[in-house]
């Protein structure tokens, strides 16, 4: 596979190396449909096993809408991240590593509950970007239904380690 061919997916692996992000704060299980930086489809599947679920709401085990949101922008980072890997250099002319800091949220609304058993499916979409901040159109959708949507505002910074 040359530079230039186009991504087209990230598996675990690949979000480990785009984002800092660890268990049990990972929102993400894979990335699909991926368009460079201009959309992609992040994939969380929920399970009971997860601890958010011992408190939120052990009768009626309900996802997290702040989760949710955490996904889109998830999504949304690691391929900013990954896209913008092979265009940035350091000082020493080796890939420099950035990270995605969110810094706003508009326009949210959740409309259903997402809980065990279900497929989240963050669809993102560039509306857009100038130098290293950009703005996101995201959508969670569980079996074709829109349960949450939101736009995620991020900054491109360079990691301190």
């Amino acid at each position: 596979m040359n530079e230039s061919t186009e991504l087209t997916a990230m598996s675990i692996a690949e979000i480990l190396k785009s984002l800092p992000h660890r268990y049990p704060f990972l929102m993400i299980d894979k990335i699909i449909n991926i368009d460079g930086d201009e959309k992609a489809v992040g994939i969380k599947n929920v399970t009971f096993n997860e601890p958010i679920f011992q408190g939120h709401f052990p009768e009626n085990p309900i996802f997290p809408g702040v989760l949710i949101i955490e996904g889109m922008a998830q999504t949304a980072g690691a391929i900013v991240i990954k896209h913008d890997l092979a265009a940035s250099k350091n000082d020493a002319g080796g890939p420099r590593k950035n990270i995605v800091l969110m810094l706003g949220v508009d326009k949210a609304k959740f409309r259903k509950p997402a809980g065990p058993g279900d497929v989240i499916e963050f669809h993102i979409a560039k509306i857009q970007r100038r130098r290293n901040v950009g703005r996101y159109k995201a959508d969670a959708i569980v079996n074709g239904t829109v349960i949450a949507e939101a736009e995620i505002t991020a900054m491109i910074i360079e990691a301190t380690s």
